[in-house]
C-alpha cells in the first residue's frame, strides 16, 4: 500500500510540475522553463516539483501528515545517482521567498519508502496566496560528497478556482 502510495504521489507531482534547473554554488542559479522538472549536479540528478496540497490524493496526504490546502504549498525533491538509477540520501536544504523578496518559511524532511529499492524524497510547505510567485532556492549535498549545488525554480500557485 506505501508504494502504490508512493507511485500515486510522483504521478500527481509529475503532472504537476514546476520550473527548474542547475546552477553553480558560486553563482545565483537561474530559473529554467517551466518544463523542467529536474537537473544535473555532477553524478547526480535532483528532481523537484511543488504543487498546492489540496491536489494531494486524501489517502497520500494523511499518510504522510500533510495538510490538504489550496493555500498550502509543497515542495518535493529527490537525488538519483546517475550510474545506477538508485534514490541517495542526501542534505537539502531550500531557501523560499515570492517576488517580492519576502522569505516564505520551508523545513524539509526525509522520507524513506522500502521497497526493492529504497524510495527516498524530501518534502517541505509553506503558505501560498492565489497567483503568487514562488522562488525556490534549493542546495543539495549528496551523501559522501564534499561539495554541495544548487538549483534554482520557480512556480506560480494558483489557489482561485
Amino acid at each position: 500500500m506505501a508504494s502504490a502510495r508512493l507511485l500515486a504521489f510522483f504521478a500527481l507531482a509529475a503532472l504537476i510540475t514546476a520550473c527548474g534547473g542547475p546552477g553553480d554554488s558560486a553563482k545565483v542559479p537561474t530559473a529554467q522553463p517551466a518544463e523542467a522538472t529536474s537537473a544535473e549536479i555532477g553524478e547526480y540528478v535532483v528532481h523537484f516539483s511543488a504543487q498546492t496540497t489540496d491536489q494531494l490524493p486524501p489517502d497520500v496526504a494523511r499518510a504522510y501528515n500533510i495538510v490538504r490546502s489550496k493555500n498550502r504549498a509543497m515542495l518535493n525533491v529527490s537525488v538519483i545517482r546517475k550510474a545506477d538509477r538508485q534514490s541517495v540520501p542526501a542534505t537539502v536544504q531550500v531557501k523560499t521567498s515570492n517576488l517580492t523578496g519576502q522569505l516564505k518559511n520551508v523545513t524539509m524532511r526525509k522520507i524513506e519508502e522500502p521497497g526493492d529499492t529504497v524510495a527516498i524524497y524530501y518534502i517541505g510547505e509553506t503558505s501560498v496566496a492565489n497567483r503568487e510567485t514562488l522562488l525556490f532556492d534549493i542546495t543539495v549535498r549528496p551523501e559522501g560528497q564534499t561539495a554541495a549545488s544548487e538549483v534554482r525554480f520557480k512556480r506560480e500557485f494558483y489557489t482561485d478556482s
